[in-house]
């Protein structure tokens, strides 16, 4: 590849470009992005591009980078997304203030891990979607430039065409608030009638305990409860059910939560802490829903920790 040398230096930009390719085979994937890695390459103020994909598609960057190679930083998708949407933007949030240039400029190549976990559930589906949405709000600031590859073998069309609602640059997209507020429009699973009702969040963690959770992680997932309480309540009541490790507890609130990036916004300083809110529940548990709540609520929060 030549590219980088011959390239035009590109403007720089002040604000989050948010792109997406869609590819079929290792062959298109590198035809989408060796334009995109160029145009990384020739930015000005921005360190070198990082392309984060599956292993077999960085082997086939590699080689047809060539030379060139030795410029783009490589990521093995598995060990970047390794755990919920909320965790990924903590990742990316922690990469952007220890790798990026002057007001975040760097290009990321992404291609999300659909394959790795045997796939991904229909709920897990949704949080990925509500994720891509909510990036165009919480990267914002950055002049970052983002390439989301979608592989239509591992993603399928659903998730496919749902991403392009989340990506401005589509020609179907949708503004965060929309998309997300009809996400959130789906119906949770009503409780079962075996769950427990509580008073308060402390028990939380003796009941988890008793349902299988060891203790470390029983008391982690009590103080996700609290933190979500704290910051969004009073709370009605706290519902629990299930056992180890797919504990879930309810909360019913006495208002809803108007922001639809609660518990998304990364805190000053990045490291998990007591007295962050929702965005410690969403970093330490598999699943935060957040609904408007049934006639006589105000909202609901739904945790569970596995």
């Amino acid at each position: 590849m030549s590219s980088s040398t011959s390239a035009r230096p590109a403007a720089a930009q002040e604000r989050f470009d948010h792109r997406m390719a869609v590819f079929g085979s290792a062959d298109a994937f590198v035809a989408a992005a060796l334009p995109f890695l160029a145009e990384g390459l020739a930015a000005p103020d921005e360190p070198p591009p990082v392309a984060i994909a599956a292993p077999g598609n960085l082997a086939a960057l590699r080689d047809a980078l060539g030379t060139d190679a030795k410029d783009v930083g490589f990521i093995d998708h598995t060990d970047w997304y390794t755990g919920t949407a909320a965790n990924a933007v903590a990742q990316g949030a922690g990469f952007l203030a220890a790798n990026a240039g002057p007001g975040g400029r760097i290009h990321l190549l992404m291609e999300p891990d659909w394959a790795g976990r045997a796939g991904r559930s229909a709920r897990e589906s949704t949080e990925w979607i509500r994720y891509e949405s909510l990036a165009n709000l919480l990267f914002a600031p950055f002049a970052t430039t983002a390439l989301c590859a979608y592989d239509t073998r591992t993603a399928g069309p659903v998730v496919v065409d749902a991403a392009r609602r989340a990506h401005p640059r589509t020609g179907v997209y949708e503004q965060p608030p929309v998309l997300v507020r009809e996400l959130d429009a789906m119906p949770l699973p009503p409780a079962p009638r075996s769950a427990v009702p509580l008073a308060d969040p402390a028990g939380v963690r003796d009941w988890a305990a008793g349902r299988g959770l060891p203790a470390a992680e029983a008391e982690l997932f009590g103080r996700a409860v609290t933190e979500a309480a704290e910051a969004h309540g009073p709370v009605i009541e706290f519902l629990v059910w299930g056992e180890a490790p797919g504990c879930v507890c309810e909360l019913r609130l006495c208002r809803a939560v108007a922001d639809p990036l609660a518990g998304f916004v990364p805190p000053a300083g990045g490291d998990l802490a007591p007295g962050q809110g929702l965005w410690f529940t969403r970093q330490v548990c598999a699943y935060v829903d957040v609904r408007d709540g049934v006639p006589g609520d105000g909202g609901r929060i739904r945790v569970q920790y596995a």
